[in-house]
């Protein structure tokens, strides 16, 4: 199983939104991907309790049984779809995937 974490900063006042309401809309649009891909086996997105200089504004927790699984995924129109919004209120991105046996 292939475990795909990923950390947000958002830009704040893009669409005249705060980073918090960014990180909502896209918490949403994360939230809808495992309706249409099926590669998906989990996911979770969170928002922070609390703020600091070193808090990510959104995280995604996803697991796929494979790292083909995951490319398709990331190749998915709905998925290109989030990534094309993600890129207007993005202001930093971490990525960590990793293998479980």
């Amino acid at each position: 199983m292939l475990k795909h974490i990923v950390l947000w900063k958002m830009k704040e006042g893009v669409e005249g939104r705060t980073r918090r309401e960014s990180a909502l809309k896209f918490k949403q649009m994360l939230e809808a991907l495992p309706a249409h891909i099926p590669e998906i086996l989990e996911l979770e997105v969170g928002l922070p309790f609390e703020e600091g200089d070193t808090v990510s504004d959104i995280s995604l927790y996803s697991s796929f049984k494979d790292a083909a699984a995951l490319k398709a995924y990331q190749e998915h129109p709905e998925h290109l779809k989030v990534i094309a919004y993600a890129k207007t209120v993005i202001a930093e991105r971490r990525v960590s995937d990793y293998v479980v046996n």
